[in-house]
Order: structure tokens, then sequence, then C-alpha cells
């Protein structure tokens, strides 16, 4: 009968979302807030980057379609130099500037000005890169801490049940449940952070070690063809 009257009053006590946050202890509700926040953050960034990444192949695309197209260096140079330029468009702008400052100071050593153009070029590359990058390390943060802030919440929340039990006498289903809901919703809020921010800094990452790789195989290719046109200039 006693079972059966525990059943009832805990049948009768609300275990929705909203009232499990209201009843915890501060402790709990601060783990709680914060692993929402750290969710809300984790899937504004995986938009953002998301979008980005795709704004970036999109550029890369048609950057390479008109690099190869048969238009002179300096036409190219002319065009992307007038405006905000990211990506290849960047890198391409930054050597050719340090191409032309080189001509016109008459630069007298062939290696030194590539020299200098394959710093520029790994300048730009590394500014490109960290761009494309960028608040990647929160997620692989939220991913990694997530679970165990939550399970601090959760080990916090079944010490307070224990007080609870203690303190009532009484290891009946309405003394116990509250307490435990509570405490493990502090764990599901954790899984709930850690699982999307996990898969998605994954792929995430792969996107951008791809999209940095296209950077550098057009510096290479580009460093090529500029030395092939120092070598052609002969000794000065």
């Amino acid at each position: 009968m006693e079972a059966l009257d525990a059943v009832s009053v805990a049948g009768e006590i609300d275990f929705s979302l909203l009232a499990l946050f209201l009843r915890a202890d501060l402790v709990v509700k601060l783990v709680m807030i914060g692993l929402l926040l750290a969710s809300v953050w984790s899937w504004a960034i995986i938009v953002d980057k998301s979008l980005l990444y795709g704004r970036s192949r999109r550029a890369m695309n048609k950057f390479e379609r008109v690099f190869w197209s048969g238009q002179s260096l300096e036409e190219l140079y002319q065009s992307f130099s007038e405006k905000n330029t990211t990506g290849q468009e960047a890198v391409f702008v930054a050597a050719m500037k340090e191409w032309k400052r080189s001509h016109e100071q008459n630069a007298s050593s062939a290696f030194g000005v590539q020299v200098r153009l394959e710093k520029v070029l790994d300048v730009a590359i590394a500014r490109e890169s960290e761009t494309l990058e960028k608040q990647l390390g929160f997620l692989a943060t939220v991913a990694s801490a997530s679970p165990f802030i939550g399970l601090f919440g959760t080990v916090w929340g079944i010490m307070n049940s224990f007080q609870a039990i203690a303190a009532s006498k009484s290891t009946n289903l309405a003394v116990v449940a509250p307490g435990i809901a509570e405490a493990l919703f502090a764990t599901a809020l954790g899984l709930l952070a850690a699982i999307p921010a996990t898969i998605a800094y994954n792929k995430l990452s792969s996107d951008s070690g791809k999209l940095v790789a296209r950077l550098e195989s057009f510096a290479d290719e580009f460093s090529t063809i500029l030395s092939r046109q120092l070598e052609a200039r002969g000794p000065q």
C-alpha cells in the first residue's frame, strides 16, 4: 500500500524539463545554464562555419576558372586588388604586391625575390588558415568537456538527493525520483552539447583542412609560375 501511495505521489510531481530546472540546486542550475549556452553557441559556430566554407569553396572554384583562363597576371591583379579579397584571391594579391615591389626596386637577386615571395605566400596562407579555423577550438572544448561538466552536475544532484533521503528518513519513490531526475538532466544536457560539437568539429576540421590544402596547392603552382618568369628575365 505504501508503495502504491509513493507511486501515486511521484506521479503527481511535475517532471517537465522546466520543472526539473527550477527544482534543481543552484550549482546544478549553473551547470545546466552553462551547458545550454555552450550548446547554443556551438550551433551558431556550426552554422557560421558551414556557410563560410561553402562560400570559400565557391569562391575558390570561381577564382581557379578565372586564373587558368589565360588572362595576364597584371590584368588579374588589377581586377582583384580593387576589392576585399579572401582565400586564393588574397594569396594571389599578396604575392603580386611583393612581385611588383621587387620589380619597381629593380631587385638584383632572383633568389632573394623568390625567397621573399615564398615568405609572403606562407604568411598569406597562415592568415587565411587562421580565419578558416577560428572558433573550431571552442567546438573541440565543448565536445571534450561537456560530458564531464554534466557528470559533475549529476554527481552534485545525487549528493543532494542522498541528503534529502537522510533528512526525511525515507527511501520511497516520491523522495528519491525528483532529485535523481534533476541530476540526470544535467548529464543529458552535457551529452546534448557534446555530441553535435564532436561530430561538427570532425567534419569542419576536415573541410578546413581541404580548403587550406587548396590554398597551399595554388601557392605552390603560382610560385612555380613566378619562378619561371624570374628565370626568363635572366641575371640582373
